[in-house]
């Protein structure tokens, strides 16, 4: 998932010109009565790739690996304080996914995958090698993982997990294996399960076969989620591509000047996209529009998360480029959340 990062002045340019040509000076400001962006964490050692949570008091927000001797940040608030567990092996994670209860899966580079379940975090058997990128899963016991070879030409794959033993799925078209990365699994059920990755790919499973879907873009799309009403998908390679599903196939309603978006959640028919510099887009009535968090960012988010209680989430960090390290996280929301600080599990 990695590009060459323009320069951070220019890059800063590019945006104002961005909000410019979206409308906004620089972003309609959120009504006085919602809650304003919050930064719990500058800096960290690690960038902060991915986050989920079951609830307010069970967050995870993973990332890279510092080299500290601890493995790759992973982060856990409980609702009153933020741990971070030290991981069985070391390398950069690039996603979480669990279930209330547990377990919690991650994903990262050389194949590996890290399950947490009753207190216990141990890495997993895989297939292969490739790094992870995306995991989702309908149940404890029917999770996917995909990835791939990054900038290499060949080399998608995707896994399932079936509760005892992750393999290669069964039905993959034969013509993913030329294609770089699967990089998102996302559905909203087991026989509704969306892939998206290099190249505009973007497959759908229905529970028995899969089916290529037609985007009208050659792009990269890094992320896939939605709701009832819409699958999104979002990308592009320093600007933005936006796409949207509603059950007719997928538009493009990328705004003029749009950034590159990486990460996107949906929910209860909210959506909120995070990317390039720190950007984050708000969908409303009218489509998409640029959120001003009245955070001075230079590094870039790669995920966001809407949690039940309608906070917003936003995990980054310097995620362009190696080594992934200053980890950020934005939150907006209503409850009182930890900030600053973490403890060592």
């Amino acid at each position: 998932m990695l590009f060459t990062r323009t320069p951070s002045k220019l890059a800063r340019l590019w945006l104002v010109a961005a909000m410019t040509l979206l409308g906004c000076d620089p972003a309609p400001a959120p009504p006085v009565d919602e809650p304003k962006w919050q930064q719990l964490f500058g800096e960290l050692p690690g960038a902060l790739i991915s986050i989920w949570g079951a609830t307010t008091s069970d967050v995870w927000t993973v990332g890279g690996d510092p080299g500290d001797g601890s493995g790759p940040m992973i982060l856990r608030h409980d609702g009153v304080a933020w741990t971070r567990l030290a991981a069985p092996s070391e390398g950069d994670l690039w996603w979480v996914h669990g279930f209330a209860g547990g377990p919690v899966f991650m994903g990262g580079e050389g194949g590996r995958i890290l399950r947490y379940d009753g207190g216990k975090l141990e890495a997993m058997t895989t297939p292969g090698d490739g790094t992870v990128f995306g995991i989702w899963g309908s149940a404890p016991d029917d999770v996917w993982a995909v990835g791939g070879a990054g900038s290499s030409p060949t080399g998608g794959f995707v896994w399932r997990f079936d509760g005892s033993a992750w393999a290669e799925a069964v039905g993959v078209p034969s013509e993913l294996s030329s294609t770089a990365t699967v990089f998102k699994v996302w559905g909203r059920s087991a026989s509704d399960v969306w892939l998206v990755g290099s190249g505009g790919l973007a497959l759908h499973y229905d529970g028995e076969a899969f089916e290529p879907r037609a985007t009208g873009t050659t792009r990269t799309l890094f992320t896939v989620h939605g709701d009832d009403e819409r699958t999104i998908a979002v990308g592009g390679f320093g600007s933005g591509t936006m796409l949207e599903d509603e059950g007719q196939g997928f538009a493009d309603v990328t705004p003029a000047g749009a950034p590159q978006m990486t990460g996107v959640y949906a929910q209860g028919g909210r959506a909120y996209a995070a990317g390039f510099l720190g950007a984050v887009m708000r969908r409303d009535d009218d489509g998409w529009k640029l959120e001003d968090t009245g955070i001075a960012l230079q590094d870039d988010f790669h995920a966001v998360w809407l949690d039940p209680d309608g906070g917003v989430w936003c995990a980054g960090g310097q995620v362009a480029a190696f080594p992934l390290v200053r980890g950020m996280l934005l939150y907006k929301g209503e409850t009182e959340i930890a900030a600053g600080t973490y403890a060592s599990d």
